[in-house]
């Protein structure tokens, strides 16, 4: 009896064994299937989503890298609200100016406007070069140069001359008084070797045709030959006359300011006053008749490399 209730213990022993054994380790073909699936998916995600390694790094550098960004605008930003302090400060116009030029400045009074005659005055005086400076006058108009009926241009001949000794070429067969180069072949000759011994050219209107090779070499330097500024015409022995006169041309640039040269420094006051009003008047006679209010802004005179003075409008 002892024995048969001993082997019943084991056996009842044996069979607890095994089913605990079958509890803890079960076999493959009793693992359910949707628990594998469920492990594939999450190695899956480890591997290459966003809690990879590479996925941590390259979110780790994309923040960084906007860090920077807002450190750099932050920086820029208290930068900007900082008052700059320039270790020089600019100098004025005047102060880059000559020893010569800023002393010749001072006898000018800064602001002030002055008369044609005053002016001028004061131009002949505040010349700091030692040649014959030319003396200039500059007047600000009111137009558009864009436009045909604006764009201003004219010829005079100066009361007092310009100064300056002009060559002046004809370019016709007939000789003339007064002209440094005259003759048709003798002018394209010159032309053909590229020489421009002449200030002036003038021409008449039957031998222009032949110029038109030349336009390029001419044109650019201001000597073709151009009706409106009188250098073409029938009455050669005039245009001479008038060219060694004192014959002078201007035009109105894009800006709408007419520059002319109205005399040397040694001409004196009244002989530059004398040219001056000459063209003050011709810009009178060609007021636009389009150019409505305003027609004179500013007037300036000024010498070769000398200070600016200003004239009073009301001299137009």
């Amino acid at each position: 009896m002892a024995k048969a209730k001993k082997s019943a213990e084991e056996l009842e022993a044996a069979a607890a064994e095994m089913q605990a054994a079958e509890v803890v380790a079960p076999t493959a073909e009793e693992t359910p299937v949707e628990a594998v699936e469920e492990k594939t998916e999450e190695a899956a995600t480890a591997k290459a989503g966003k809690r990879s390694a590479k996925g941590i790094a390259e979110a780790e550098e994309k923040q960084a890298k906007e860090e920077r960004k807002a450190h750099v605008s932050e920086v820029k930003a208290e930068e900007a609200e900082k008052p700059k302090h320039h270790l020089k400060p600019t100098r004025t116009r005047l102060e880059r100016q000559g020893k010569k030029f800023r002393k010749a400045a001072e006898l000018i009074e800064k602001g002030k406007v002055y008369t044609l005659a005053q002016a001028l005055e004061l131009a002949t005086k505040t010349s700091p070069v030692k040649f014959d400076a030319s003396v200039e006058l500059h007047v600000n108009l009111s137009v558009d140069p864009r436009q045909a009926d604006q764009n201003i241009r004219d010829n005079l001949v100066l009361p007092a001359g310009t100064g300056k000794t002009v060559r002046i070429a004809v370019f016709d067969d007939a000789k003339v008084d007064g002209a440094d180069l005259s003759g048709v072949e003798t002018v394209l000759k010159a032309l053909e070797k590229g020489e421009i011994n002449f200030d002036i050219l003038i021409a008449t209107p039957a031998q222009m045709p032949k110029l038109g090779k030349y336009a390029r070499l001419l044109g650019p330097r201001g000597l073709m030959p151009n009706p409106k500024s009188g250098t073409v015409t029938t009455d050669v022995a005039k245009a001479v006359a008038e060219a060694k006169a004192g014959r002078v041309e201007y035009r109105v640039d894009s800006t709408g300011i007419v520059h002319v040269a109205v005399g040397k420094v040694s001409f004196g006051a009244k002989k530059l006053e004398d040219n001056a009003r000459a063209v003050l008047a011709s810009l009178k006679g060609n007021k636009p008749a389009s150019t409505k209010g305003t027609y004179v802004k500013a007037i300036h005179i000024a010498t070769s490399m000398g200070p600016s003075v200003t004239v009073a409008t009301s001299e137009l």
